[in-house]
Protein backbone atom coordinates (compact mmCIF):
# COMPACT_ATOMS: atom_id res chain seq x y z
CA UNK A 1 0.00 0.00 0.00
CA UNK A 2 2.66 2.16 0.98
CA UNK A 3 3.93 1.95 -2.45
CA UNK A 4 1.14 2.83 -4.41
CA UNK A 5 0.90 6.24 -2.45
CA UNK A 6 4.52 7.05 -2.89
CA UNK A 7 4.08 6.51 -6.43
CA UNK A 8 0.94 8.23 -7.23
CA UNK A 9 0.18 10.47 -3.35
CA UNK A 10 -3.27 11.18 -3.05
CA UNK A 11 -4.14 8.02 -4.68
CA UNK A 12 -5.93 5.75 -1.88
CA UNK A 13 -7.79 2.33 -2.95
CA UNK A 14 -11.46 1.10 -1.84
CA UNK A 15 -13.72 -2.10 -2.67
CA UNK A 16 -17.02 -1.40 -4.57
CA UNK A 17 -20.52 -3.19 -3.98
CA UNK A 18 -19.05 -5.94 -6.29
CA UNK A 19 -15.74 -6.10 -4.39
CA UNK A 20 -13.61 -4.72 -7.29
CA UNK A 21 -10.99 -2.86 -5.99
CA UNK A 22 -10.62 0.57 -7.29
CA UNK A 23 -8.85 3.87 -6.91
CA UNK A 24 -9.73 7.40 -5.65
CA UNK A 25 -7.23 10.80 -5.47
CA UNK A 26 -8.38 12.81 -2.30
CA UNK A 27 -6.64 15.96 -1.60
CA UNK A 28 -7.75 19.51 0.40
CA UNK A 29 -11.61 18.43 -0.12
CA UNK A 30 -11.33 17.29 -3.98
CA UNK A 31 -11.98 13.53 -5.47
CA UNK A 32 -12.01 12.13 -8.45
CA UNK A 33 -12.02 8.17 -9.46
CA UNK A 34 -9.27 6.79 -11.15
CA UNK A 35 -10.52 3.37 -12.26
CA UNK A 36 -9.76 0.13 -11.44
CA UNK A 37 -6.76 -0.55 -13.30
CA UNK A 38 -3.49 1.04 -11.50
CA UNK A 39 -0.81 2.24 -13.28
CA UNK A 40 -2.84 2.30 -16.70
CA UNK A 41 -2.74 4.51 -19.61
CA UNK A 42 -6.59 5.63 -18.10
CA UNK A 43 -5.45 5.59 -14.25
CA UNK A 44 -2.51 7.70 -15.65
CA UNK A 45 -4.71 10.05 -17.23
CA UNK A 46 -7.53 10.47 -14.66
CA UNK A 47 -4.45 10.72 -11.87
CA UNK A 48 -2.67 13.99 -14.21
CA UNK A 49 -5.80 15.46 -14.85
CA UNK A 50 -7.01 15.11 -10.67
CA UNK A 51 -3.49 16.88 -9.61
CA UNK A 52 -5.12 19.79 -11.69
CA UNK A 53 -8.72 19.54 -9.88
CA UNK A 54 -10.73 18.07 -12.67
CA UNK A 55 -12.40 15.12 -12.96
CA UNK A 56 -12.50 13.04 -16.75
CA UNK A 57 -15.85 11.48 -17.08
CA UNK A 58 -17.22 8.67 -18.75
CA UNK A 59 -14.40 5.91 -18.58
CA UNK A 60 -15.11 3.94 -15.24
CA UNK A 61 -16.37 0.66 -16.82
CA UNK A 62 -14.22 0.51 -19.66
CA UNK A 63 -13.80 -2.92 -19.81
CA UNK A 64 -17.45 -3.69 -20.14
CA UNK A 65 -17.62 -1.56 -23.40
CA UNK A 66 -19.08 -3.32 -26.36
CA UNK A 67 -16.20 -4.60 -29.33
CA UNK A 68 -16.71 -2.58 -32.55
CA UNK A 69 -18.50 0.76 -30.73
CA UNK A 70 -17.45 4.03 -30.44
CA UNK A 71 -16.90 3.32 -26.64
CA UNK A 72 -14.60 0.82 -27.15
CA UNK A 73 -12.42 2.75 -29.66
CA UNK A 74 -12.12 5.56 -27.31
CA UNK A 75 -11.03 3.74 -25.00
CA UNK A 76 -8.37 1.81 -27.03
CA UNK A 77 -7.19 5.58 -28.34
CA UNK A 78 -6.72 6.67 -24.37
CA UNK A 79 -4.67 3.33 -24.23
CA UNK A 80 -2.28 4.42 -27.35
CA UNK A 81 0.75 6.31 -27.57
CA UNK A 82 -0.79 8.62 -29.41
CA UNK A 83 -2.75 10.19 -26.67
CA UNK A 84 -0.26 9.47 -24.11
CA UNK A 85 2.28 11.44 -26.04
CA UNK A 86 -0.28 14.67 -26.19
CA UNK A 87 1.12 17.55 -23.86
CA UNK A 88 -1.01 17.06 -20.51
CA UNK A 89 -3.38 20.38 -21.65
CA UNK A 90 -3.92 19.07 -25.33
CA UNK A 91 -4.89 15.62 -23.22
CA UNK A 92 -7.80 17.66 -21.04
CA UNK A 93 -9.48 18.95 -23.95
CA UNK A 94 -9.39 15.90 -25.96
CA UNK A 95 -10.73 14.10 -23.39
CA UNK A 96 -13.27 16.53 -22.94
CA UNK A 97 -14.78 16.59 -26.31
CA UNK A 98 -14.21 12.51 -26.72
CA UNK A 99 -16.16 12.10 -23.28
CA UNK A 100 -19.00 14.01 -24.43
CA UNK A 101 -19.21 12.52 -27.90
CA UNK A 102 -19.22 9.05 -26.10
CA UNK A 103 -21.83 10.03 -23.92
CA UNK A 104 -23.96 10.44 -27.01
CA UNK A 105 -23.00 8.35 -29.33
CA UNK A 106 -20.81 5.62 -27.28
CA UNK A 107 -23.37 2.83 -28.21
CA UNK A 108 -23.15 2.90 -31.75
CA UNK A 109 -20.99 1.15 -33.92
CA UNK A 110 -17.87 2.81 -35.50
CA UNK A 111 -18.07 0.60 -38.66
CA UNK A 112 -21.68 3.04 -39.13
CA UNK A 113 -20.17 6.51 -39.14
CA UNK A 114 -20.53 7.97 -42.20
CA UNK A 115 -18.96 10.69 -43.64
CA UNK A 116 -22.13 12.96 -43.80
CA UNK A 117 -23.26 11.57 -39.96
CA UNK A 118 -19.66 14.12 -39.27
CA UNK A 119 -21.45 17.27 -41.76
CA UNK A 120 -24.32 16.39 -39.54
CA UNK A 121 -22.34 16.59 -35.81
CA UNK A 122 -20.29 19.77 -37.69
CA UNK A 123 -23.29 21.44 -38.30
CA UNK A 124 -25.18 21.17 -35.00
CA UNK A 125 -22.34 23.51 -33.91
CA UNK A 126 -22.51 25.69 -36.55
CA UNK A 127 -23.01 28.86 -34.16
CA UNK A 128 -19.64 27.94 -32.46
CA UNK A 129 -17.53 27.16 -35.57
CA UNK A 130 -14.43 26.69 -33.14
CA UNK A 131 -16.38 23.94 -31.14
CA UNK A 132 -16.96 22.53 -34.84
CA UNK A 133 -13.22 22.68 -35.90
CA UNK A 134 -12.31 21.00 -32.51
CA UNK A 135 -14.71 18.36 -32.33
CA UNK A 136 -13.56 17.57 -36.48
CA UNK A 137 -9.48 17.17 -35.29
CA UNK A 138 -10.65 14.91 -32.97
CA UNK A 139 -12.92 12.24 -34.66
CA UNK A 140 -10.76 12.44 -38.13
CA UNK A 141 -7.85 11.39 -35.04
CA UNK A 142 -10.32 8.48 -33.66
CA UNK A 143 -11.08 7.47 -37.34
CA UNK A 144 -7.90 6.90 -38.26
CA UNK A 145 -7.24 4.90 -35.24
CA UNK A 146 -10.21 3.03 -36.11
CA UNK A 147 -8.17 2.20 -39.48
CA UNK A 148 -5.40 1.62 -37.82
CA UNK A 149 -7.03 -1.08 -35.66
CA UNK A 150 -8.71 -2.84 -38.30
CA UNK A 151 -12.77 -1.74 -37.33
CA UNK A 152 -12.90 -0.32 -40.38
CA UNK A 153 -11.67 0.13 -44.05
CA UNK A 154 -11.68 4.14 -44.16
CA UNK A 155 -11.53 7.32 -42.16
CA UNK A 156 -14.85 9.02 -42.74
CA UNK A 157 -13.93 12.31 -41.82
CA UNK A 158 -11.28 12.77 -44.40
CA UNK A 159 -12.56 15.28 -47.35
CA UNK A 160 -14.85 17.01 -44.77
CA UNK A 161 -14.45 20.83 -44.90
CA UNK A 162 -13.50 22.71 -41.93
CA UNK A 163 -15.59 26.00 -40.95
CA UNK A 164 -14.45 29.28 -41.42
CA UNK A 165 -13.08 31.04 -38.36
CA UNK A 166 -11.91 34.71 -37.80
CA UNK A 167 -8.63 33.53 -37.96
CA UNK A 168 -6.91 35.64 -35.60
CA UNK A 169 -7.41 33.95 -32.58
CA UNK A 170 -6.45 35.66 -28.97
CA UNK A 171 -6.50 39.33 -29.37
CA UNK A 172 -2.96 40.30 -29.80
CA UNK A 173 -1.84 43.41 -27.64
CA UNK A 174 -0.74 46.73 -29.42
CA UNK A 175 1.56 49.43 -27.67
CA UNK A 176 -1.17 51.35 -25.96
CA UNK A 177 -2.26 48.13 -24.23
CA UNK A 178 1.21 47.30 -22.88
CA UNK A 179 1.75 51.07 -22.32
CA UNK A 180 -1.81 51.25 -20.29
CA UNK A 181 -0.86 47.69 -18.14
CA UNK A 182 2.21 49.43 -17.25
CA UNK A 183 0.77 52.30 -16.22
CA UNK A 184 -1.86 50.76 -13.58
CA UNK A 185 0.57 47.81 -12.27
CA UNK A 186 3.84 49.52 -11.91
CA UNK A 187 7.24 47.80 -10.91
CA UNK A 188 7.18 45.51 -8.28
CA UNK A 189 4.23 44.24 -8.34
CA UNK A 190 3.60 40.52 -9.06
CA UNK A 191 1.38 41.88 -12.30
CA UNK A 192 4.49 43.93 -13.57
CA UNK A 193 5.96 40.73 -13.32
CA UNK A 194 4.61 38.36 -15.17
CA UNK A 195 3.84 40.63 -17.77
CA UNK A 196 7.66 41.17 -18.33
CA UNK A 197 8.28 38.10 -17.93
CA UNK A 198 5.64 36.57 -21.21
CA UNK A 199 5.92 39.93 -23.52
CA UNK A 200 10.01 39.54 -22.83
CA UNK A 201 10.50 36.02 -23.73
CA UNK A 202 7.09 34.95 -25.80
CA UNK A 203 6.89 32.46 -23.44
CA UNK A 204 3.60 30.66 -22.55
CA UNK A 205 1.51 30.81 -19.43
CA UNK A 206 2.26 26.65 -18.92
CA UNK A 207 6.08 27.85 -19.17
CA UNK A 208 6.23 30.78 -17.57
CA UNK A 209 5.19 29.65 -14.24
CA UNK A 210 8.32 27.26 -14.33
CA UNK A 211 10.40 29.82 -15.05
CA UNK A 212 12.94 30.60 -11.86
CA UNK A 213 16.72 31.78 -11.43
CA UNK A 214 18.01 28.04 -12.39
CA UNK A 215 16.85 29.00 -16.02
CA UNK A 216 19.34 32.16 -16.12
CA UNK A 217 22.99 31.52 -16.91
CA UNK A 218 25.40 33.92 -18.29
CA UNK A 219 22.80 36.87 -19.34
CA UNK A 220 20.74 34.13 -20.78
CA UNK A 221 17.50 32.52 -20.44
CA UNK A 222 16.70 28.80 -21.33
CA UNK A 223 13.95 26.47 -21.28
CA UNK A 224 12.48 23.44 -22.63
CA UNK A 225 8.97 23.88 -23.85
CA UNK A 226 6.42 21.84 -21.78
CA UNK A 227 3.92 21.48 -24.65
CA UNK A 228 6.41 19.87 -27.26
CA UNK A 229 8.50 18.33 -24.62
CA UNK A 230 7.19 14.75 -25.90
CA UNK A 231 7.32 15.49 -29.65
CA UNK A 232 9.88 17.88 -30.66
CA UNK A 233 11.46 18.50 -27.19
CA UNK A 234 12.62 22.61 -28.12
CA UNK A 235 14.74 24.22 -26.26
CA UNK A 236 14.08 27.96 -26.00
CA UNK A 237 17.84 29.71 -25.56
CA UNK A 238 17.14 33.81 -25.49
CA UNK A 239 19.61 36.56 -24.36
CA UNK A 240 17.85 38.19 -21.75
CA UNK A 241 15.81 41.34 -22.39
CA UNK A 242 16.95 44.42 -20.20
CA UNK A 243 13.48 45.35 -19.07
CA UNK A 244 12.69 41.78 -17.48
CA UNK A 245 16.44 41.41 -15.89
CA UNK A 246 15.45 45.02 -14.27
CA UNK A 247 12.13 43.40 -12.96
CA UNK A 248 14.13 40.29 -11.70
CA UNK A 249 16.56 42.36 -9.88
CA UNK A 250 13.66 43.06 -7.58
CA UNK A 251 13.29 39.43 -6.43
CA UNK A 252 15.20 37.30 -3.92
CA UNK A 253 17.11 34.64 -4.92
CA UNK A 254 16.11 32.47 -3.08
CA UNK A 255 12.94 31.72 -4.71
CA UNK A 256 12.55 28.43 -6.93
CA UNK A 257 10.25 30.27 -9.28
CA UNK A 258 9.41 33.97 -10.34
CA UNK A 259 6.00 34.06 -10.23
CA UNK A 260 5.72 31.64 -7.05
CA UNK A 261 3.19 32.16 -4.17
CA UNK A 262 3.30 33.85 -1.19
CA UNK A 263 3.49 30.76 0.30
CA UNK A 264 6.46 29.37 -1.81
CA UNK A 265 4.82 27.68 -4.22
CA UNK A 266 5.12 27.49 -8.12
CA UNK A 267 1.28 28.85 -9.37
CA UNK A 268 -0.43 26.78 -11.85
CA UNK A 269 -0.84 27.36 -15.55
CA UNK A 270 -4.48 28.42 -15.20
CA UNK A 271 -3.56 30.22 -12.17
CA UNK A 272 -2.12 33.08 -13.71
CA UNK A 273 -4.75 33.04 -16.52
CA UNK A 274 -7.34 33.93 -13.78
CA UNK A 275 -5.04 36.47 -12.37
CA UNK A 276 -3.83 37.94 -15.43
CA UNK A 277 -7.84 38.45 -16.73
CA UNK A 278 -8.29 40.32 -13.07
CA UNK A 279 -5.14 42.28 -13.92
CA UNK A 280 -6.57 43.49 -17.01
CA UNK A 281 -9.55 43.98 -16.15
CA UNK A 282 -8.23 46.40 -13.49
CA UNK A 283 -6.65 48.01 -16.60
CA UNK A 284 -9.68 48.46 -18.36
CA UNK A 285 -8.21 46.24 -20.94
CA UNK A 286 -11.06 43.07 -21.09
CA UNK A 287 -10.33 41.91 -24.61
CA UNK A 288 -6.65 41.08 -23.40
CA UNK A 289 -5.14 38.09 -22.03
CA UNK A 290 -2.09 36.25 -21.38
CA UNK A 291 -2.00 34.48 -24.39
CA UNK A 292 -2.23 37.76 -26.46
CA UNK A 293 1.22 38.82 -24.95
CA UNK A 294 2.93 35.66 -26.46
CA UNK A 295 1.68 36.90 -29.60
CA UNK A 296 2.67 40.61 -28.97
CA UNK A 297 6.22 39.66 -28.62
CA UNK A 298 6.01 37.93 -31.44
CA UNK A 299 4.64 40.75 -33.38
CA UNK A 300 7.59 43.22 -31.66
CA UNK A 301 9.89 41.12 -33.43
CA UNK A 302 8.11 40.95 -36.66
CA UNK A 303 7.90 44.91 -36.98
CA UNK A 304 11.30 44.89 -36.01
CA UNK A 305 12.26 42.92 -39.17
CA UNK A 306 13.25 39.65 -37.83
CA UNK A 307 13.08 36.98 -39.94
CA UNK A 308 10.27 34.07 -39.70
CA UNK A 309 12.59 31.44 -38.25
CA UNK A 310 14.49 34.31 -35.83
CA UNK A 311 11.19 34.77 -34.09
CA UNK A 312 10.61 30.64 -34.20
CA UNK A 313 13.67 30.52 -32.05
CA UNK A 314 12.55 32.78 -29.58
CA UNK A 315 9.02 32.02 -29.01
CA UNK A 316 10.09 27.65 -29.74
CA UNK A 317 6.98 27.34 -31.87
CA UNK A 318 7.50 24.02 -33.39
CA UNK A 319 6.54 25.09 -37.18
CA UNK A 320 7.04 28.05 -39.26
CA UNK A 321 3.17 28.68 -40.31
CA UNK A 322 2.57 29.13 -36.49
CA UNK A 323 4.57 31.60 -36.63
CA UNK A 324 2.96 33.38 -39.75
CA UNK A 325 -0.61 33.27 -37.72
CA UNK A 326 1.17 34.79 -34.70
CA UNK A 327 2.48 37.67 -36.35
CA UNK A 328 -0.33 38.39 -38.43
CA UNK A 329 -1.17 41.59 -36.29
CA UNK A 330 2.38 42.92 -37.16
CA UNK A 331 1.96 46.65 -38.88
CA UNK A 332 1.82 45.57 -42.25
CA UNK A 333 2.79 49.32 -44.26
CA UNK A 334 5.97 49.07 -41.63
CA UNK A 335 6.71 45.61 -42.58
CA UNK A 336 6.03 47.20 -46.47
CA UNK A 337 8.56 49.81 -46.05
CA UNK A 338 10.86 47.65 -45.34
CA UNK A 339 10.23 45.47 -48.33
CA UNK A 340 10.63 48.33 -50.35
CA UNK A 341 13.72 49.42 -48.84
CA UNK A 342 14.83 45.88 -49.85
CA UNK A 343 13.88 45.63 -52.82
CA UNK A 344 15.64 49.58 -53.57
CA UNK A 345 18.67 47.84 -52.62
CA UNK A 346 18.76 44.72 -54.39
CA UNK A 347 17.65 46.77 -57.81
CA UNK A 348 20.98 49.15 -57.07
CA UNK A 349 22.92 46.36 -57.04
CA UNK A 350 21.44 44.36 -60.09
CA UNK A 351 22.32 47.49 -61.94
CA UNK A 352 25.69 47.94 -60.59
CA UNK A 353 26.79 44.21 -61.71
CA UNK A 354 25.00 44.81 -65.14
CA UNK A 355 27.57 47.80 -66.00
CA UNK A 356 31.01 45.43 -66.12
CA UNK A 357 34.18 46.75 -66.51
CA UNK A 358 35.47 46.56 -70.13
CA UNK A 359 38.13 43.66 -69.29
CA UNK A 360 35.11 41.41 -68.39
CA UNK A 361 33.53 41.06 -72.09
CA UNK A 362 35.00 40.07 -75.64
CA UNK A 363 33.60 42.89 -77.40
CA UNK A 364 32.45 46.67 -76.29
CA UNK A 365 29.34 45.77 -78.30
CA UNK A 366 28.36 43.27 -75.60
Amino acid sequence: MTKHRRQYPGATPYFDRHGTRRWRFRRKGFSAELGSDYGSPDFIARYEAALKRQKVEGQVGASRTRPGSIDALIVAYYRSPKFRDLAPSSRAIYSNILDRFRREHGHKRVVHLERRHVMDLMAERADTPGAANQLFKVLRLIMAHAVDLEMRPDNPAIGVKRFKQDGRGFHTWDETEIARFYDVHPPGTTAHLAMNLMLCTGAARADAVKLGWGNIRAGRLTYRRRKTRRQSNIVVDIPLHPDLAAALDRLPRDGFTFLETRLGKSRSPDGLSKLMRKWCNAAGLPQCSSHGLRKACARRLAEARATTHEIAAVTGHATLSEVERYTRAAKRSGLADAGFEKLDSWSKREQTLANHPKRFVKKDGN
